[in-house]
């Protein structure tokens, strides 16, 4: 079966099994706005194609994903509400997707990436990896899915804690913490990963779409209008002076001296 052709993101199909991989491994598989665009467009695909039961997210390369490319010029009106239109496809699309989303998470998940780790319905880490959304060190709001998943998964005060300081948080503490399902150790991983598929596989179709459309209920509604309000947040300060300061600090290598405008 053939799969579409995508610029930054490469699937394969095998055994109903479609693994999705975030190709840009040059960048840490940053978040341009072409991967960005044709991530949501593969969730889509990948909820939808005939014949696929399990989908796989992966990162080519040491890392899952860095978060956003700082190195692209910073979007103006227009072009932020084309990202926020594809962030709801990513987000609502993970969600929705009557198929599991297994994340083998072979890396580092920062900002934008960490949120797609943790919308996945099962996250698998190599125990070396680590997570973090430093938005804040950006200027920025996590407005992208951080500020919704982060405190679904771990509690208020702990997804504070990490969105606030921009904190890493390593795997095994991940896993201790229920951020994610199982932190092993790299060689492991693959074996981990399969296994969890099979298991998967094992089960009736109907019944995997259903268990995680119900668990997924808790984020109907309110839920989904916390999104929306994150998402302006983080809008408002991407025009922030203190998020064009991080993109110049950011290109010429110092600390940035956020001013609070």
């Amino acid at each position: 079966m053939t799969t579409p052709d995508w610029t930054t993101i490469q699937a394969e199909i095998a055994d109903s099994i479609l693994t999705l991989t975030l190709n840009r491994p040059d960048r840490l598989n940053a978040f341009d706005r072409v991967m960005h665009h044709e991530l949501g467009e593969a969730i889509a695909y990948a909820a939808t194609a005939p014949g696929i039961r399990v989908i796989v997210l992966t990162g080519a390369g040491r890392a899952f994903s860095a978060g956003g490319d700082m190195s692209q010029p910073p979007p103006d009106i227009a072009a932020f509400a084309e990202e926020a239109e594809d962030a709801r496809r990513i987000v609502s699309g993970m969600l929705d997707c009557g198929r599991p989303i297994v994340c083998r998470m072979n890396g580092d998940a920062i900002g934008l990436g960490a949120t797609v780790a943790l919308l996945s319905d099962v996250v698998i880490a190599a125990d070396t990896a680590r997570l973090a959304d430093p938005h804040v060190r950006a200027g920025l709001v996590a407005g992208d899915g951080g500020a919704l998943i982060w405190p679904l998964i771990c509690g208020i005060m702990k997804a504070k804690y990490y969105l606030l300081t921009g904190d890493m948080v390593a795997a095994p503490e991940a896993e201790r913490l229920g951020l994610i399902t199982r932190a092993v150790p790299p060689d492991d991983l693959d074996r981990e990963t399969s296994r969890i598929v099979s298991m998967l596989l094992a089960n009736a179709p109907l019944a995997l779409k259903w268990t995680k459309r119900a668990i997924n209920a808790h984020m109907d509604g309110y839920g989904r209008l916390l999104f929306e309000t994150s998402l302006a947040c983080e809008g408002l300060t991407m025009m922030s002076k203190d998020h064009s300061e991080f993109r110049r600090a950011f290109m010429e290598k110092r600390k940035a001296g956020f001013l609070g405008a």
